[in-house]
């Protein structure tokens, strides 16, 4: 992967956890679960994918007689999703 694309993603990384830190929605029912005696840790996780946008149409349009493009199933992979009549890898 290209250096500045690494940098890129994690300030992405870092935007998506300051945008969590300064949320007062989630500070707010965080404070909340404490008030109920529970202590709170936090933790999530993304899944970033990227699309090369020089990609020809074919590549990314829906495999046939399937709803999904190769994104989406790859997408599904990385969720430990199988789709059926897919095959497995």
């Amino acid at each position: 992967m290209n250096p500045h694309l690494r940098e890129l993603i994690q300030q992405l990384g870092e935007a998506i956890h300051d945008s969590v830190l300064e949320s007062e929605q989630i500070a707010g029912v965080v404070q909340n679960i404490r008030q109920q005696g529970f202590d709170v840790m936090l933790m999530l996780e993304a899944t970033i994918g990227l699309n090369d946008v020089s990609e020809s149409p074919a590549e990314s349009t829906a495999l046939e007689g399937s709803d999904f493009t190769p994104n989406d199933l790859n997408f599904l992979k990385s969720l430990r999703i199988s789709v059926e009549g897919e095959e497995a890898s």
